[in-house]
């Protein structure tokens, strides 16, 4: 009998569902995921705190510990042991394309809102004053847009923002068509009215974005980040927007996180923060998280190859 410790909030989803021979062992703290880790084959750790979880499941792998497989619904596994994972030969999937539909939901939210400053307008009707003009009049009509991570969520943005009649280039390990290679992309920035950020985080992204990458875009163009708030130099993009050589940015993520209050990001004009939003608001998250697991228990079982597993030499 094989064992998979899951969080009880996944039980509705997955109750008279899993697989013949497999015994799921449910927790709702990271005490109860900690009690039970040793002694199960598989192990699904979201709702830990994300220390937490690193602590605890490097621990268990320096001792006895029967696990296999460990399964998230985050895109990014850079909060999990990932050495410790490749030296112990334990599997890794990921949530990849499971957040895609939502990211790219705030990524347009983020642009359409900074090009008619929806936030203005949001202001006067709370002081229930009629504006006689438009605060905003930009466009996505024929804007420029380099999407910066070609994964699920990047193709999910290229489409919304291609059905806005904007036109879109994308950056990816490989050139592709008129998408741009991994070396090609930097020396293009200035063609663009907006770069949008959609990396892993993995350690040759971790500061990808700085005063360099930010200083070849055009002047007044506008960035977008919902990928990691560490692939972005953020001392370098408050310089960059008071300055006045960007036009504007909208973060989804930052770096901290939480962003410390007296943090300037907060105060800084041109920009909005939607506080890593974009991966919570969504309804069907752990239903579709859910139906992952669950085809990846039957091949678990099958000995066939996982959806999304993690390669450890790219960190994705």
């Amino acid at each position: 009998m094989t064992r998979a410790l899951v969080h009880a909030n996944f039980r509705r989803f997955l109750d008279g569902q899993i697989p013949e021979g497999i015994e799921p062992v449910w927790y709702e703290s990271d005490e109860e995921f900690a009690a039970n880790l040793s002694d199960v084959e598989v192990v699904w750790p979201d709702y830990l705190i994300r220390d937490s979880a690193d602590a605890m499941l490097g621990k268990v792998l320096e001792g006895a510990n029967v696990l296999q497989w460990c399964s998230v619904m985050s895109s990014g596994v850079d909060w999990l042991p990932l050495a410790s994972f490749r030296a112990n030969g334990i599997m890794l999937t990921n949530g990849a394309g499971l957040h895609a539909h939502s990211v790219a939901e705030f990524a347009l939210l983020g642009m359409l809102s900074y090009n008619k400053k929806w936030g203005q307008i949001r202001d006067s009707q709370a002081r229930h004053e009629w504006l006689e003009e438009a605060p905003g009049t930009g466009e996505l009509l024929d804007a420029r847009v380099l999407v910066i991570g070609a994964g699920e969520i990047g193709q999910r943005i290229r489409m919304l923002l291609e059905a806005f009649d904007a036109q879109v280039t994308m950056a990816r390990r490989t050139p592709q068509g008129r998408d741009l290679g991994q070396d090609e992309w930097r020396a293009r920035l200035g063609e663009f009215d907006w770069v949008v950020l959609v990396v892993p985080s993995t350690p040759e992204t971790i500061g990808m974005f700085g005063k360099d990458e930010l200083s070849a875009m055009k002047k007044g163009a506008a960035l977008v980040n919902v990928a990691r708030g560490e692939v972005l130099d953020q001392d370098a993009l408050l310089e960059a927007l008071r300055s006045g050589h960007l036009g504007g940015a909208y973060l989804d993520v930052t770096d901290p996180e939480p962003l410390p209050a007296d943090h300037p990001l907060w105060d800084c004009p041109n920009v909005e923060i939607s506080m890593h939003c974009s991966g919570l608001a969504q309804s069907s998250l752990l239903r579709r998280a859910a139906a992952r697991f669950l085809e990846n228990l039957r091949r678990f079982q099958a000995g066939e190859e996982f959806v999304h597993r993690v390669d450890f030499d790219r960190g994705y």
